[in-house]
């Protein structure tokens, strides 16, 4: 399965608990879309939020955050990691 990485900008002060908040609302969804999500990071200073998941398309991981409700501005393939 292929690897994303998706960014969600304007969340400037995101807390901790409020990048839980959102990590754990994907994982209750990302069952019926056949995505997992593996990590997030947050910037609380500029609002940026990244999220790495395995998943078959972007289609895909932008259901579950819409559904998750936090939409995505940028999703993108990442072909290799290390």
């Amino acid at each position: 399965m292929a690897q994303y990485m998706d960014v969600h900008h304007g969340m400037k002060g995101i807390t901790a608990d409020d990048l839980m908040a959102a990590h754990k609302a994907d994982l209750a969804v990302e069952k019926d879309e056949g995505v997992h999500f593996e990590r997030a990071w947050a910037d609380p200073e500029s609002g940026t939020v990244y999220c790495l998941s395995e998943a078959p398309s972007p289609e895909a991981v932008q259901r579950v955050h819409e559904r998750a409700g936090h939409r995505a501005d940028e999703v993108h393939p990442v072909p290799y990691s290390i």
